[in-house]
């Protein structure tokens, strides 16, 4: 294509139009689009040669189009030129208005000025006709202000009469006439009124003390309780136009039923001293019921619904008596038997079916939503209070049962028997008893104090056999000293023996259901330390009274003689006279340390101790195969006694000879085969031994 007919195809700007300046980028790019697209446009219709004929006609379409455009953007301007020249007249009209306006307000300015001094003037006329009117309306209420003194005592009088319902409507008509003064003079408060506040006052008080006596007046004169709620709840709707206080004495009869309620049960002069919480709780006890049956019964149809009068009785009676118990634990510590008092009666009693658990109790009380009496620490306090009084008690009471039964021990006569001719004494069974019971009756309490309790009893049941151990020990020694020699010393050591025994077989009367088995374990060591203990202190008796017989043995001198061997038999069986007295486990028990000690003559002297009559009371004719020597002189009734023989004679030879191995002198006794097994270990095996 020729270069200048691309020229002449570029689209010419119409007249008046100027290139973008470089402050207008946006133009300037739509005249850069705008000719590219024209360019596009005219490369596609004269691309080729034949078509640049039709070139005039496109021409002269674009300069008509050009010339269409420029018409209607003449007449746009045009229009708009003519809207701005409407708004610049309307403009300068508005700018005379104000102007206008201004003059006026500056005249007028002017004007108010001047009236100001003459609206000085009229003042006084102004205060003077204020007065005027007030003396008006004083006037007209003027009779009616001089019967306001009157009016006033008289209402006072009603009111110590009690006759309130007269009183509050004498009090209404003067606080009326008040505002109706206090209106007609703009808000003046005149002196006559002065004695209304004070009349309000005493009405308020008197309705309050008539509320807080309501279980009284409920029985005597429920007019003057009905009267007295009646006068507050109208009260209550009353509006008034004087800036007074509300007087809210529905508040105040509320108030007054919960403090006359707590003044009646929890009053200063009512709580109980130290040791009468049990006689203050069961008054209670009679009380509160009866307290909620007469709110239901006498209250509840003098007041009105909303008042809910069982339900405030109810909560206020609980919260009164929470607080009073509060303020008890907090004083001096409790004893035990007001702490243990406190806790079933909290626990139990004030839930139980005789106070807020009846049924009774209607819905209204709503005892659902009262807290706890007592709380988890008021409960721990009483408990360890509890546990710590009772503890001092039981140490008090087995201390005096061990110095009651050591003191015996050094009795000159034996000690007491049962029936069955064993030793007895009521030392175990007070001890027992005292533990017992006090674990017992606090199952009436709760679970956690029954084994507080229990535990406290085991510990204080060992802390007693370990001192009863320690007493046994001091008595012992001081007798074989010499110090304190005592005529029945075996035989108070049998019967501890035997009150061991009985300690043994009825402790399990201390293990309350529930609890675990393995808790007796301490005080059963402690009993078989303190059995283990008497069979040893007894076993040393023995010793040392057998200790000057057996100083020459072993020899064949010993061996040889009759008469010693007599001696032997003499004062063993004087030292076991009494051991058929003991109670067959101990006596079991007894015989099972005969295999225990350290040499042979322990042994023997040992399995003698226990060598007692099988027909001795008591044994069922059995003491495990044992039977005491028959050359024994001091024995129990029923003992068979081996005659005395002259060594040498047939007697001695054939009746006091060893029988079955047995060592000679003791017989078919279990003794004997113990000796005999023993000595012919020392002699040696000849053949036997020769009398």
């Amino acid at each position: 294509m020729d270069p200048t007919a691309k020229d002449e195809m570029q689209p010419s700007l119409p007249p008046g139009s100027s290139c973008p300046g470089p402050e207008w980028p946006e133009q300037e790019r739509a005249e850069q689009l705008a000719r590219g697209a024209a360019l596009k446009w005219a490369s596609g219709i004269f691309y080729r040669p034949e078509q640049l004929a039709r070139l005039g006609q496109y021409r002269s379409r674009e300069v008509q189009r050009t010339r269409s455009l420029e018409a209607r953007i003449k007449s746009v301007v045009q229009s708009y030129l003519e809207g701005v020249k409407t708004g610049v007249w309307q403009l300068a009209q508005a700018l005379e208005a104000v102007q206008g306006a201004r003059e006026a307000l500056g005249q007028a300015r002017g004007l108010l000025r001047g009236m100001a001094k003459a609206v000085q003037t009229l003042e006084p006329l102004r205060e003077q006709a204020v007065q005027h009117k007030q003396l008006q309306a004083l006037s007209q209420l003027l009779p009616r202000l001089r019967a306001v003194p009157a009016a006033v005592v008289h209402a006072q009088t009603l009111v110590d009469a009690h006759r309130l319902l007269e009183a509050y409507v004498s009090l209404r008509e003067l606080e009326q006439l008040q505002e109706e003064t206090w209106a007609s003079l703009g808000g003046l408060e005149l002196p006559v009124f002065e004695g209304l506040g004070p009349l309000a006052e005493a009405l308020g008080q008197a309705v309050e003390a008539a509320v807080g006596a309501a279980g009284q007046l409920a029985r005597e004169d429920p007019a003057l309780l009905v009267a007295a709620v009646r006068v507050a709840e109208v009260e209550a709707g009353r509006t008034t136009s004087l800036e007074q206080a509300p007087r809210d004495w529905r508040q105040r009869c509320l108030r007054a039923l919960e403090e006359g309620l707590e003044r009646v049960h929890f009053g200063t002069p009512l709580l109980p001293g130290p040791g009468a919480l049990a006689g203050w709780l069961e008054a209670l006890r009679v009380a509160l019921p009866a307290e909620l049956a007469t709110a239901e019964a006498l209250i509840a149809p003098c007041c009105p619904p909303h008042y809910k009068v069982v339900r405030l009785w109810a909560h206020t009676l609980h919260g009164g008596l929470r607080r009073c118990l509060q303020q008890f634990l907090e004083g001096p510590e409790l004893g035990a038997s007001d702490a243990f008092t406190l806790l079933h009666w909290a626990l139990h009693v004030y839930l139980g079916p005789e106070m807020m658990g009846s049924l009774e109790l209607g819905p209204e009380a709503d005892v659902s939503q009262l807290e706890p009496l007592l709380t988890l620490e008021n409960i721990e306090q009483l408990e360890a209070t509890f546990v710590s009084k009772v503890r001092a008690s039981v140490v008090q009471w087995l201390q005096k049962a061990l110095e009651g039964e050591v003191s015996e021990w050094g009795r000159e006569r034996e000690p007491d028997t049962d029936p069955s001719g064993f030793y007895h004494s009521p030392m175990p069974a007070i001890v027992l008893q005292i533990l017992e019971e006090n674990i017992r009756v606090t199952s009436l309490v709760s679970e956690s104090l029954q084994r507080r309790v229990h535990g406290m009893a085991l510990s204080e049941l060992g802390a007693f056999l370990r001192s009863f151990n320690d007493a046994l020990i001091r008595f012992s020694r001081d007798h074989l000293r010499g110090e304190a020699v005592v005529p029945h010393y075996v035989s108070y050591l049998l019967a501890a023996l035997n009150h061991q025994s009985a300690l043994s077989s009825s402790v399990s009367v201390l293990q309350p259901e529930g609890v675990v088995s393995g808790a007796l374990a301490p005080v059963e060591a402690a009993l078989d330390e303190l059995q283990r203990r008497i069979c040893r202190l007894v076993l040393e008796a023995l010793l040392l009274e057998l200790q000057p017989l057996f100083a020459t043995l072993p020899s064949r001198r010993w061996l040889s003689s009759p008469e010693l061997l007599n001696n032997v038999c003499e004062r063993t069986a004087r030292f076991c006279r009494n051991f058929w007295r003991v109670r067959n486990p101990a006596f079991q028990v007894c015989w099972g340390k005969a295999g225990e000690g350290g040499t042979p003559m322990e042994k023997v002297s040992w399995a003698h101790v226990i060598a007692v009559p099988a027909g001795a009371p008591g044994r069922d004719g059995a003491c495990g195969g044992a039977a005491v020597p028959m050359c024994a002189d001091a024995r129990p009734p029923s003992v068979p006694r081996c005659g005395r023989a002259e060594p040498g004679s047939r007697a001695h030879a054939t009746g006091c000879h060893p029988a079955s191995g047995s060592f000679p002198r003791f017989g078919k006794s279990l003794l004997g085969e113990q000796m005999g097994v023993s000595l012919r270990g020392w002699v040696g095996a000849k053949g036997g031994l020769k009398t």
